[in-house]
């Protein structure tokens, strides 16, 4: 099975697989630094502690190991300034999967999330029997819908979304972009 790269350079900005208990430290300052900036929008930051970051390293390479999800600390420069992921949900059909990210405050503005999710957009693909990818993210939320927007992705759906953040509106936009038409792993 092809499965996406551990670590993709993209010029200054590395996407790298994580490293287990190595990260906590510096992924545990990336939070607490960012999260004011994150609290309106992610609901997991409400119940951020030491143990749940440690909960979720822990997580990360049986994860990659059974194809679930497939997690990387964003890399600028040598240091971490947020995390994407690739995964599948529950009710996403087989053929899909999404992408979600999210960056420190001081890495924002900078292109880089979009760089970011081009790269593992084309990992996704690399999946066998991928045909789409998505990118779902609170109606409100402009910042994050940018990113799809600009890398090709069209507004598939909006769809009614529990409120679980401050400034959650209640509905999701969710973006789409199908595998370009004879791409490896059709």
């Amino acid at each position: 099975m092809d499965i996406p790269l551990q670590v993709i350079e993209l010029d200054g900005l590395t996407l790298r697989r994580f490293d287990g208990a190595a990260d906590l430290p510096e992924l545990l300052r990336v939070i607490e630094e960012s999260s004011e900036h994150l609290r309106p929008w992610m609901p997991w930051v409400a119940e951020h502690s030491p143990a749940r970051t440690a909960d979720f390293l822990d997580r990360r390479a049986e994860c990659w190991a059974d194809g679930t999800e497939y997690t990387y600390a964003i890399v600028l420069d040598g240091a971490m300034v947020g995390i994407c992921g690739l995964f599948r949900r529950d009710d996403t059909p087989a053929d899909g999967r999404e992408i979600g990210y999210w960056l420190h405050p001081a890495a924002t503005g900078r292109g880089l999330a979009t760089r970011t999710a081009r790269a593992v957009t084309e990992q996704a693909f690399r999946l066998p029997g991928v045909e789409f990818v998505e990118i779902a993210h609170d109606s409100a939320n402009r910042a994050s819908g940018a990113v799809p927007a600009r890398l090709g992705y069209t507004e598939h759906l909006r769809r009614p979304a529990e409120r679980l953040a401050p400034a959650e509106t209640g509905e999701d936009t969710v973006w789409r972009l199908t595998r370009p038409r004879g791409a490896a792993g059709s």
